[in-house]
Parts: structure tokens; sequence; C-alpha cells
């Protein structure tokens, strides 16, 4: 038998609550190295809050979740430490307005990774290079489009050498015409075998670049399945109504 690849990310019997109301119910899962999986449901189903439990944004009363073999939930863990490896996008920017983009890219490559401000100038150049916007390194975050500044955010955590990514709904706050070029970043980091696990209602993109699909609905992972197996025949009525409605349009 082949060995099977290292998890990344797992989640293990996790649950939490905000004071008496049950946000996750024993949520189990992992992502291994060089996966990517989709995380969908309808609103309020406890997404958001799952993938932000993996980097510790949101802390969790039950289970446990370990990052390359880090435990999130232990309190003797160095949680900045390690969010400055795990690359997180979120659904509005987050971007610093009275910092320029090059600024927004070099802060914390400077006061987290320690390098120099050449070494963080360089690093930055080359990964607005590569999300397209080199030309708009001077600018200010407010300057530029909805998609753009989403392509920055992206660059931004790329800029922390992260060894895995996660996106919660990074273009839901986006006009519909700049989705693409968000997902076509996407898309590339992918193909470069990131391990990512994205939050995200964009059919199209969980099955060209999915390895696994997870549907989750009033906070339980209903679904944990192939791309293949979860688009031809979800298991479950609830991911079939689901796809039902989302994939009609």
């Amino acid at each position: 038998m082949s060995e099977m690849p290292e998890a990344m990310i797992k989640i293990n019997n996790v649950s939490k609550w905000y004071g008496d109301f049950k946000v996750l119910t024993d949520c189990t899962t992992s992502v291994a190295k060089g996966e990517v999986i989709v995380v969908c449901g309808p609103s309020g189903s406890g997404k958001s809050t799952l993938i932000k439990c993996v980097n510790g944004l949101e802390a969790f009363q039950q289970g446990d979740i370990t990052v390359k073999g880090i435990s999130v939930g232990d309190p003797k863990t160095n949680l900045p430490k390690l969010r400055a490896h795990v690359g997180m996008v979120f659904q509005h920017f987050e971007l610093f307005p009275h910092m320029t983009i090059t600024d927004n890219l070099s802060i914390a490559q400077i006061k987290v990774l320690g390098r120099s401000k050449d070494e963080a100038h360089a690093k930055t150049m080359k990964l607005l290079d590569r999300v397209g916007l080199k030309a708009h390194a001077h600018k200010h975050p407010g300057q530029l489009s909805g998609g753009q500044q989403q392509r920055v955010a992206i660059a931004r955590a790329l800029c922390m050498d992260p060894i895995c990514m996660l996106f919660d709904e990074p273009t839901s706050a986006l006009d519909p015409e700049m989705v693409n070029e968000v997902l076509d970043v996407m898309v590339q980091l992918a193909k470069e075998g990131m391990t990512m696990m994205c939050v995200t209602h964009e059919m199209g993109f969980a099955r060209k670049v999915s390895n696994r699909v997870i549907f989750m609905d009033n906070g339980n992972i209903v679904e944990d399945a192939t791309k293949d197996d979860f688009f031809g025949t979800p298991r479950s009525e609830r991911a079939q109504q689901f796809l039902s409605k989302i994939l009609s349009h």
C-alpha cells in the first residue's frame, strides 16, 4: 500500500458554542499536504467559523486542531507565530488603508519574520508581479478595485511563506466581473501545490481545482467527499437541495 500523504491540517471532533448556541458540532476532517479543500453550505452553517478555528482566530471549546503537528487549542502554543505561517485571506480585504501596497506587504515580513527592508521589498515586488499588480505598488488600497485589493491580500499572505492558505469567502464581496481575476490567482496557487482550505460558493472553482468538497449545515459536516462524488451524487438530501439551487443559476 502506498503511504497516505501527511495531514497538514487535522480537525478532530471540534465543537464550539457562542453562549448557549452551538455553532460547530463534532467536526472532523483533515487536509493533506498539497490538497485543495472547498468548504461550502448555506449561510450560517458554520463554514467561516470552522476555518477561523484552524488558525485560532476563533476559540473552540471541544476537540482539537493541529496544523503541521502544532496544536491550535493548546494554551502553550504561540498563536501569532503559527498564524504567521498560515496564510489567511478574508472576505473584506483587511488591508491598511493609510499604507501603500508595498508597505502593506512588507510590514509583517519585517516585524514578524525579521527580514531586512531590502529583503522584504524584493519579496513584495516578486509577489505583486505574480498577482499582476507590480505597477500599483506605490498606490494606496483605496485607489484599487475590489478585485485588485483581494489579489494584494493574497500576495500579502504569500509574502510570509505560508505552509497552507485559508480563504474565507474571498470573492463574495466582489463585483461579479472581478471574481475571476481572484479565482485565477487561487487556481494558479492550487496548481503549484499549495495546501488550501477555501470557504466559497464558487462551484466552478470547486469543480476545477478542489480535491474534496466539505458540505456543512447547522454546524455539522454533512458531507466530506471527493469532488466527483459530491457533484455526481451527493449522499445527503440537504446537499442535493443546496446544489440544485446554486447550480441552476
